[in-house]
């Protein structure tokens, strides 16, 4: 088995990632943001947003680092970037805008941005995935890391899956209770990534 897929690191893979992106975490603030979606267009936009999630880290994984050195972007600057936008989002819902989206500003978009990246594929995963990959030493921790991956990235698909259940139990006022609490949430998230990121250019200084 181990010689095919080292389960330690498997197993250390999941454990971080699914810490990081916690797919339970994301149901509050996936039913925020798909709020006004119909059933039919909540579960596509959960596989989109995960497999969005997927294809980026997946490509920092294997480019990561030569993308930033390309683009002269430091891990902190990509971490502020992110945690400005999640801020964006987060304004959104606590104010009640996202409630009531202009013609097609959410649809298959909000799969895309926020969802997707930064939320799901945000600074924690892109990082921790290609420190992953610069310490793996031959194919079978390649394997581990990979399965790790997928395995939190169909956890985070159930958890999204199924939030339509949790939609119709809450009911309208329950969901835009769980509304405001998402921002506030989503606004912590973004407000600490910002904070980690100034923390960390003020050490690099």
């Amino acid at each position: 088995m181990d010689a095919v897929l080292d389960p330690r690191l498997f197993v250390g893979v999941f454990v971080t990632l699914f810490v990081i992106m916690d797919p339970p975490g994301t149901v509050p603030i996936f039913l925020a943001l798909t709020s006004s979606m119909a059933a039919k267009q909540r579960k596509a936009a959960a596989f989109t947003a995960v497999l969005v999630a997927f294809g980026v880290i997946v490509a920092f994984a294997l480019f990561g680092q030569s993308i930033l050195n390309y683009l002269h972007v430091s891990l902190p600057a990509l971490e502020a970037s992110g945690g400005l936008l999640l801020l964006l989002v987060a304004m959104e819902l606590l104010t009640g805008k996202a409630e009531n989206p202009e013609p097609n500003a959410r649809g298959g978009n909000v799969a895309l941005v926020p969802l997707g990246t930064p939320l799901l594929a945000g600074p924690g995963a892109i990082v921790s995935i290609m420190v992953f990959v610069q310490n793996a030493d031959g194919a079978a921790d390649y394997v581990a890391i990979f399965s790790g991956l997928v395995a939190v990235c169909i956890c985070l698909w159930l958890a999204m899956r199924f939030a339509n259940v949790i939609h119709r139990v809450l009911g309208e006022s329950g969901t835009t209770l769980v509304t405001r609490i998402a921002g506030l949430l989503l606004a912590a998230i973004a407000v600490q990534m910002i904070a980690d990121a100034v923390t960390a250019f003020v050490k690099a200084a």
